[in-house]
């Protein structure tokens, strides 16, 4: 952790410039959606923007995940006997490929479990863009925040998650700060949107993304706990199936605009800028947790709502009410206080102190236990060894 936090990049700390990152990258992303889909002009297809995002991704994974491959190939025959440069080459090619296609594509790899989280993320993309496209950029990504609800409910039901009161509180404090956005939607705080679409078409498809991404994210929860596949594997396999669904969806709903006017009827510099933000979500969450930490990644989201919210006041008229700046602090706060740890060291107190047989070194040893989780959260490796020595110790208790 130590090693991380002193990385720097020209001078200047990793930790915060992935932080910086994020924050361009998500109200860059909810500013370039909003204004693509209101400006005049040839609208893009919303199925097509979500093919090419997929397909996005796919290059991505699959070049970092070939690019790790040939590291590890590299090592590996740098030890092998004498051979030619060019032997080395085609044995590795023809390994690599083959080992690729089977690691992503075989019945054994989970490729079709993987369908389904697949499937539930390409309706849920396609419904982000539905409701840019009727909500302003503030409202839209304020509202959307209500998936950290979703997702907290369905794993406490699917995966038996269990909750501090704390994280309770945070997630009573944004559905308060959600519904706070939504009320009077026809006052002035929603004019300028509602010259543009419609309140109750882009309210029920947050609404309905919202529910879709938490789903989704907790069927990818099961696959990748039930396997040992690494998770750029996964990320291959989901961007392979999203593809492919995305792909086939487009072509049969969007079959007659297609054929009329091209695939890509629409697209320009904005369309692909917005295209490229979304794809490369993933990859700047995944580089914040891992040079960061979840706390700052939720302050970070959270600050990226504020960004949106100013810009949007600036660049597309919208009129802050107080309802909206009430329920968007709300958000803010509750969406800071989710990615908040436990309080370790209180519940190793207060279940102690039930149980008659726990001796002072017990507590001295949990209460070091505690320091080395707070100091050393690291990586969700760390974290989870951690989590393990502090339940045997309460169970020792």
């Amino acid at each position: 952790m130590g090693h991380q936090e002193n990385l720097t990049f020209y001078g200047f700390p990793i930790k915060y410039l992935s932080l910086l990152t994020l924050v361009v990258q998500n109200s860059s992303y909810v500013l370039l959606l909003r204004y693509s889909r209101i400006r005049p002009g040839t609208k893009y297809l919303t199925s097509t923007a979500v093919v090419t995002s997929e397909l996005t991704k796919l290059i991505i994974c699959t070049t970092i995940h070939l690019y790790q491959r040939r590291q590890e190939f590299s090592e590996t025959s740098s030890s092998l006997p004498l051979t030619s440069d060019n032997a080395k080459v085609e044995s590795g090619v023809v390994h690599g490929t083959s080992r690729f296609f089977k690691e992503v594509f075989s019945i054994n790899s989970g490729f079709f479990g993987i369908c389904i989280p697949a499937f539930l993320y390409t309706l849920q993309n396609n419904l982000q863009i539905i409701a840019a496209s009727h909500l302003d950029a503030a409202t839209f990504q304020v509202s959307y925040q209500g998936k950290i609800l979703t997702t907290a409910l369905l794993s406490v039901v699917l995966l038996r998650t269990k909750l501090s009161r704390r994280k309770w509180l945070s997630l009573l404090y944004l559905t308060i700060g959600v519904a706070a956005v939504q009320i009077s939607p026809s006052g002035s705080s929603s004019n300028s949107s509602a010259s543009q679409g419609s309140w109750a078409i882009g309210m029920s498809s947050v609404v309905a993304a919202c529910f879709l991404s938490g789903l989704a994210g907790v069927s990818f929860e099961l696959i990748l706990k039930r396997t040992a596949t690494s998770l750029w594997i996964r990320n291959i396999q989901l961007s392979a199936a999203s593809l492919a669904i995305a792909l086939f969806g487009s072509l049969v709903y969007d079959k007659a605009a297609i054929r009329e006017q091209g695939f890509f009827q629409g697209y320009d510099l904005v369309v692909v800028s917005t295209i490229l933000m979304q794809a490369a979500g993933g990859l700047v969450v995944a580089v914040v947790v891992k040079y960061a930490d979840n706390i700052l990644k939720g302050f970070a989201t959270s600050l990226s709502t504020i960004v949106s919210t100013v810009a949007s006041v600036y660049f597309f008229e919208f009129v802050v009410s107080a309802y909206f700046l009430e329920g968007a602090a709300l958000v803010f706060v509750a969406t800071y206080i989710y990615g908040l740890p436990d309080a370790s060291v209180e519940r190793f107190a207060r279940e102690s102190s039930t149980m008659s047989t726990t001796t002072e070194s017990d507590l001295e040893t949990a209460k070091v236990t505690v320091e080395e989780y707070l100091d050393g959260r690291s990586s969700d490796g760390d974290e989870r060894s951690l989590l393990q020595r502090d339940m045997e110790l309460i169970e020792k208790t």
